[in-house]
């Protein structure tokens, strides 16, 4: 069940906040334990607190921190989107609504509201944010002032683009409808959006679409003469009193706003007087234009009477201000219980509420961005500390993954090599890191050498191993990284920066050996694409595996994306897709794929499958229709190390995917080979892999 819904919309003045509202009751009706977020607000000139959350918070009593409901302002992220820092915006974004995950039953998040001048694609940004959070969305459009087939045609466009994505949709509500209108657009509605996609339509309801006297005076930052206690009335119109009073009052509307010079006392008082005649319409408000404030014995004059209208001076010319307040949009404060609960009640009758509930209580889905695999792993690493040892410590990459490392305070570290040089290398590349609280071994002269000989000799003396090389081969840093994990003096190991893959992983073959009932020690990649997250294997270890070993290397491969918690749907690759192909490579696939089926039934795996039919949907339903893994793998298996080597080079370099790896599976304790060209980012993530993986072990 999704403990969260997003609620987004594709412009401004949508009347999303009556879904809000009304989805916030429902979730509150479920539980007492409800969280509301906004991810970027538009705060205001004034810097006053964000009306969403603020009504959100007090009219439905929430216990939440007004600060954890939100993660930035508009104007944070165009600064950081315009200098390339999107991966900054998201993982902030999922971190504040992780933490409000952790604490609520249910979580609303609700989009932008598309009413600043951000010069940014807002409808974009909601995309992103939304599938990053992989939460479901609602699609709020206001129907209102557009041509039925326009507004048809916006909804559908905006639907697909969200589809289009990945991101799951679960409804679609249109709103601010024509009441003649509703069910000619419900029905055409239908005919371009799935039948599984649940579609509500709302009439439009004047007094929700009235802005309040309030809204007003904030907006003219008016200065309120009298009536403050009916900011509340709502505008129904607005008209300009700069004619004769016995012209004017013909021309007054219900609710209207009143618009003239603080002078002309006789507008002022032919108003109140119209408001209080049972002939004519009652009006909202008076605003003075000019800074003018009328005399003394007018002012008394009206002091005296009963009157329900505010009146309020603002600054400027009576032209001017009446083009201002014909822009101010309408909004549902707090303190506005009668449009609160007028939208509540409109969302109870016009929205299939048990709809919406089944649809929230049966959604499941496993998608996985690369966003909130990373988020994942910074979580899972700091929920139980580990030690990690990296061999290589006098590298600058190294160095400065550590310095970051240590900042995040996510695992123990211990560096290999010289400390004052490591330090004089630290102060070099300027990095604020305190080498007091990471342990510095130096393998050339070590407490542990002696102990660690023994060790050694005695694990392989049996191989021809003598004392002398035994000694030698303790002062080599990828052997002394190796018997600390041996010794309990660390729980894994990352290298591989300036050494080879064997130099690397012999120590831990020898050493540490493989797990019961695994024979072959195999890779994989994590690739973050940009939609999703692939497990990729074997790309670093086995050269051309049999079908024996090609069925352990899957099975162990599914069993690594579990533990990162992605599904396991896996590809067997070869050129060829079922049974359609033959030869030698294509039967070796075909084995291991019927091995692997024998040693795991429960396994979601398909092969012989090539790569396109494997990730896409389209090409899958051609060649495989029936596969329960075709176009949906999330576990790639290479029939030799030169294809899921090159294969995972080209992806890499060709879309600019991060691969996170590769990350050894089959050790009984992890060790993990870097890349000679490994960039600081590879090693912070291999460096939480390990630590992962020592927890799990």
């Amino acid at each position: 069940m999704s403990k969260a819904i997003y609620v987004t919309t594709i412009e401004s003045n949508s009347g999303k906040s009556l879904v809000s509202l009304g989805i916030l009751r429902m979730m509150l009706n479920q539980s007492s334990k409800v969280g509301y977020f906004r991810p970027i607000i538009n705060k205001d000139k004034n810097n006053t607190l964000d009306n969403h959350i603020n009504t959100a918070i007090n009219f439905f009593n929430l216990d939440i921190n007004y600060d954890d409901c939100y993660a930035f302002d508009q104007s944070e992220v165009v600064e950081l989107l315009s200098e390339g820092k999107t991966d900054d915006v998201i993982h902030n974004i999922i971190k504040k609504y992780k933490d409000l995950e952790e604490k609520y039953d249910y979580v609303l998040v609700e989009g932008t509201d598309f009413s600043g001048k951000g010069g940014f694609t807002e409808l974009d940004v909601n995309l992103m944010v939304a599938k990053n959070l992989g939460i479901p969305v609602l699609i709020v459009g206001a129907g209102n002032d557009k041509k039925k087939k326009d507004f048809i045609n916006t909804m559908q466009l905006t639907y697909k683009s969200f589809i289009q994505k990945e991101v799951d949709v679960i409804g679609v509500i249109a709103n601010k409808i024509e009441v003649d209108e509703i069910d000619y657009i419900e029905t055409e509605l239908k005919k371009v959006i799935p039948t599984e996609i649940h579609i509500d339509v709302v009439p439009k309801v004047n007094f929700l679409a009235y802005p309040t006297v309030k809204e007003v005076v904030e907006s003219l930052n008016g200065k309120v003469l009298f009536g403050e206690q009916f900011l509340n009335n709502a505008i129904g119109s607005y008209s300009t009193g700069a004619m004769q009073l016995r012209n004017y009052i013909t021309r007054i509307k219900e609710n209207a706003l009143v618009i003239t010079p603080g002078d002309r006392a006789d507008i002022i008082l032919g108003a109140l007087q119209a408001n209080a005649s049972s002939n004519y319409p009652k009006i909202s408000g008076i605003i003075l234009t000019g800074n003018l404030t009328p005399e003394d014995s007018i002012l008394k004059l009206i002091e005296g009477v009963q009157s329900t209208i505010p009146i309020i001076s603002v600054e400027g010319g009576t032209f001017g201000i009446s083009n201002k307040i014909g822009d101010v949009k309408p909004k549902i404060y707090a303190s506005n219980s009668k449009k609160i609960l007028l939208a509540l009640d409109t969302f109870d009758t016009y929205i299939n509420v048990n709809a919406l509930k089944n649809i929230l209580s049966s959604f499941n889905s496993d998608k996985l961005t690369p966003s909130m695999f990373q988020y994942n792993l910074l979580q899972k690493a700091k929920i139980n500390k580990k030690h990690i040892v990296l061999p290589e410590g006098n590298d600058d990459r190294i160095i400065q993954a550590a310095a970051r490392l240590q900042l995040l305070n996510i695992v123990n570290l211990t560096l290999l090599g010289d400390k004052k040089e490591i330090q004089i290398k630290a102060n070099q590349l300027g990095l604020q890191i305190d080498l007091n609280k990471i342990n510095i071994l130096n393998p050339e002269d070590s407490i542990h050498n002696k102990n660690f000989a023994k060790t050694l000799y005695e694990a392989r003396k049996h191989k021809g191993m003598t004392e002398t090389t035994a000694q030698d081969l303790t002062r080599d840093v990828s052997y002394y990284g190796t018997l600390m994990i041996l010794n309990g003096l660390a729980d894994g190991m990352v290298s591989g920066a300036v050494h080879t893959t064997m130099h690397t992983i012999k120590p831990a073959l020898q050493i540490i050996k493989t797990k019961p009932g695994v024979s072959v020690v195999s890779s994989v990649f994590f690739m973050c694409l940009s939609d999703r997250v692939s497990v990729m294997g074997d790309c670093a270890v086995n050269p051309n595996p049999n079908a024996e070993q090609l069925a352990e290397i899957a099975i162990s491969s599914a069993q690594s994306a579990e533990a990162f918690g992605i599904k396991a749907k896996v590809a067997m690759l070869s050129y060829s897709s079922g049974s359609s192909g033959k030869g030698e490579e294509v039967e070796k696939v075909r084995k291991a794929t019927e091995i692997a089926k024998n040693i795991n039934p429960n396994l979601l795996i398909e092969g012989p499958i090539q790569y396109d039919a494997a990730v896409d949907m389209s090409v899958a339903k051609t060649k495989m229709p029936d596969s329960k893994v075709a176009g949906q793998a999330s576990v790639l298996i290479f029939p030799d190390l030169n294809t899921g080597n090159n294969t995972y080079k080209a992806i890499q370099r060709e879309t600019g995917a991060l691969a996170i790896g590769p990350m050894l599976q089959g050790l009984n304790k992890p060790v993990n080979d870097l890349s000679r060209g490994c960039t600081v980012d590879d090693i912070f993530n291999t460096v939480l892999l390990t630590a992962i993986q020592a927890h799990q072990n």
